[in-house]
């Protein structure tokens, strides 16, 4: 009979979830999120007003969000990017 011990009660490490998520907290990722939120009010405005326009453009929003958050991702500013890394004084 196995005696139950610590070691025989750990779940076992998946590699694919080995790593923390980190989930996205991040200045892109913020950037990106805030601004598409924009565009989705911009987009529910101007479709309770039925404006095809209005609704059209909080779309445009919605995707300069994404590309927002590529470019800041890009430059450096996403998860674990060289320039949000801290830094020891």
């Amino acid at each position: 009979m196995a005696t139950n011990t610590a070691a025989n009660n750990a779940p076992a490490l998946d590699p694919m979830h080995a790593e923390p998520a980190g989930h996205g907290n991040s200045i892109a990722a913020w950037s990106a999120v805030g601004i598409m939120l924009i565009g989705t009010l911009v987009s529910c405005i101007g479709y309770t007003l039925a404006s095809v326009s209005i609704f059209v453009a909080g779309l445009g929003v919605i995707g300069l969000g994404l590309v927002v958050g590529g470019i800041l991702r890009a430059v450096g500013y996403g998860v674990g990017g060289s320039k949000t890394k801290r830094r020891e004084h």
